[in-house]
Formats: C-alpha cells, sequence, structure tokens
C-alpha cells in the first residue's frame, strides 16, 4: 500500500457546489475508484484549497489511472469538476491536482 496526498485550488464562488457534488458522488464514480485500487479516500477543504488523501493497494498505479482517466463515466464527472477547481501552476506536467511529497507518518 502506498499513501498518496495531492492539492488543487477551487474557485470560491463554486465551493458550495462542489461540495453538493460531493455529497453524493455518483455510484460509478465511486466504483471505478474502488475498482483501480484505491481506498480510504477522503477531500479535505480548508477556504479555496483542496487536499486529497487516498491509499493505493494496486500493483501498477499508472495502468490503474489510465483505467480510470478512459472511463466515460469519470470523463463526465472530471468535465463538471474541472470548471470549479485552480490547479497550482507549480504542478508537475500531466498533472491536474498537484503530487505532494509524504514528509511525515505516523501509525
Amino acid at each position: 500500500m502506498k499513501r498518496y496526498g495531492s492539492v488543487i485550488g477551487v474557485k470560491p464562488e463554486a465551493i458550495e457546489e462542489y461540495k453538493k457534488f460531493h455529497s453524493a458522488v455518483w455510484p460509478e464514480v465511486l466504483n471505478m475508484i474502488r475498482n483501480c485500487n484505491i481506498r480510504n479516500y477522503s477531500i479535505f477543504l480548508k477556504d479555496d484549497l483542496l487536499f486529497g488523501y487516498w491509499e493505493y493497494h494496486g500493483t501498477d498505479f499508472q495502468a490503474d489511472m489510465a483505467k480510470m482517466a478512459a472511463d466515460p463515466k469519470t470523463q463526465e464527472w472530471w468535465k463538471i469538476m474541472g470548471p470549479m477547481q485552480r490547479p497550482f501552476e507549480s504542478r508537475a506536467s500531466g498533472e491536474w491536482w498537484a503530487g505532494m511529497e509524504e514528509v511525515f507518518h505516523l501509525d
């Protein structure tokens, strides 16, 4: 298992809509997340900042992320979420949410 953290901005005027969508995430999107070996997934909000945390339990992260990106229902979800978000300029090439370095962990 590997832990991941990522961060992105959310447009202040979209916060309530973003929260509303995430109070009832589409079942197909949740199933795809699970089918791509992601567990213990949370998104936290502070002001206009979103922090995502999840645990990856698979063996081929790139393949699982490609599978998720190819899913039509996930693409539909992302088309709604994308305009609400403000990616960091410092994100790596190919990233939407900026990946973070884990610097401490305690079980």
